[in-house]
């Protein structure tokens, strides 16, 4: 205000008046309408106003704006109508009854201020309302979800915490991962309606969509499954945000992100505001997605997927967004400074993904037992009273016996085949160097080099498989 008032009274301080004509140059600033800075409305001054913003400013010579703004009240902030009492009143019944509108609470201290006979006049709504929106005792919504210790816990912690935006320098830097339930119902192949789960992972730094698919369950096969697409399609990421679901914090997922060297955050319990970015998403994604297929009478696993991958790809990705400056998220991804690391082939992801596990060896007949499945150790390991192995417990056709000290592979494990073993052969025990079993191991579960030749070859090509997939191992449902 102080700049504006220097304004209209500036002619006057630049060239000024004659002795005798301060009140004419008044009058002629008195009539002249002026668009106020804060209503933008057309306001006039009167000519006592004009005189004393004059005097002021031709009093003080060196900082006239300062002379000119507007002076704070000497009892500002003070409220005059509340006395300690009525205060103390208003802060107890707050404390029992935070959930209250403003309005209850100023009709329940009515009746405290009576009850009590206190020796003051009840003070208006207005003076309530301003006192306590001042002291930040602003209604509280009741907390829904659970009402556990832990969730009691996270709400103290939130109202007692500042909660702060947060973003990545660089691309890679750091995913994010969750799932979320969908609110259409999709017809699977038995026959029911259910509710699918959408997997997202998405970029920090410049809110790309790294991979997202549907499934039925939110198990570790699926959250892997899909995490391996995102680490293929973009890149290694340096670090990983993710909640605290039980997939997320399985054996396999986990040991996986150990083997890549990627740092796993975790949010804290019920604090899903800490993973807002993904949060925020989940909007776009009912809102945009999912409302065009509101009317889909048919609508399936394999259609929403699909329906999925276009949309992203060619609607979210295309998009500007505000929090990048009117970029979009893929221009970000590939033209800002990038930390990812190259991702390597599908046999080292799927061998990263498994729980590292020891079993005592069972002397009677040299198995272990996993997944309430008996497997047969090599006979050379017969002395080992413990043995170490990393599998994936959806994928029992691929376990491996380990060193715990190196982590070597030693041997694959197979499981016990009691109708071979009911021949009655058996093979003779015998010493043999340690590098032999573990060459011949590698070279039996070999494929030929013309078969390989011939597979690699066709799938160069991209064609599909000539044949519909069923019940195949490692095909997922």
């Amino acid at each position: 205000m102080g700049q504006f008032r220097l304004k209209i009274i500036g002619s006057l301080l630049a060239s000024p008046p004659e002795k005798g004509d301060l009140k004419n140059q008044l009058t002629l600033l008195s009539e002249k309408p002026w668009f106020h800075p804060l209503s933008g409305e057309l306001v006039h001054y009167s000519i006592p106003t004009l005189e004393r913003w004059y005097y002021k400013s031709k009093k003080e010579r060196k900082n006239q704006l300062n002379a000119l703004g507007t002076t704070l009240r000497h009892d500002k902030g003070v409220f005059k109508s509340i006395n300690q009492s009525v205060c103390d009143t208003l802060e107890v019944q707050y404390a029992e009854h935070d959930g209250w509108s403003i309005q209850l609470h100023y009709d329940n201290l009515l009746i405290r201020i009576a009850e009590d006979k206190l020796q003051t006049p009840p003070p208006s709504y207005s003076s309530i309302l301003r006192y306590m929106r001042a002291n930040g005792l602003n209604r509280r919504s009741k907390r829904k979800g659970p009402n556990s210790p832990g969730a009691k816990k996270a709400a103290k912690r939130y109202e007692q915490r500042e909660v702060r935006s947060f973003e990545i320098d660089y691309v890679n830097g750091l995913w994010h991962l969750d799932f979320h339930h969908g609110s259409l119902k999709v017809l699977n192949d038995k026959g029911e309606w259910v509710k699918p789960l959408l997997l997202a992972i998405m970029d920090d730094h410049s809110r790309l969509v790294c991979h997202m698919q549907w499934y039925y369950s939110e198990d570790t096969q699926c959250l892997v499954h899909g995490f391996c697409q995102a680490l293929q399609k973009r890149a290694l990421p340096r670090s990983l945000l993710s909640d605290n679901g039980s997939a997320m914090l399985s054996g396999e997922f986990t040991r996986g992100l150990h083997e890549l060297n990627i740092v796993h955050h975790k949010t804290l319990p019920y604090s899903p505001y800490q993973n807002g970015k993904q949060e925020t998403f989940w909007a776009n994604v009912e809102g945009r997605l999912l409302a065009m297929l509101e009317n889909k009478t048919d609508l399936t696993l394999r259609l929403l997927n699909q329906a999925t991958q276009a949309w992203v790809e060619g609607d979210y990705h295309q998009k500007k967004n505000e929090a990048l400056k009117g970029q979009t998220p893929i221009d970000c991804y590939l033209n800002h400074q990038n930390v990812g690391r190259d991702c390597p082939d599908s046999d080292t992801l799927r061998t990263a993904f498994r729980r590292q596990v020891k079993r005592a060896q069972r002397r009677s007949d040299g198995s272990i037992s996993l997944e309430g499945k008996r497997f047969e150790v090599p006979d050379r390991y017969r002395d080992l009273k413990i043995i170490t192995v990393r599998y994936a417990a959806w994928d029992l056709s691929i376990i491996h016996m380990i060193d715990p000290e190196t982590s070597a592979i030693l041997s694959p494990l197979y499981p016990q085949n009691k109708s071979a073993n009911a021949n009655g052969l058996r093979k003779q025990r015998h010493s043999e160097p340690e590098s032999k079993p573990q060459q011949q191991s590698l070279s039996f579960n070999e494929t030929a080099p013309y078969l390989k030749k011939l597979m690699d070859d066709y799938a160069a090509t991209g064609l599909p498989q000539p044949y519909i997939p069923k019940d195949e191992t490692g095909e997922q449902k």
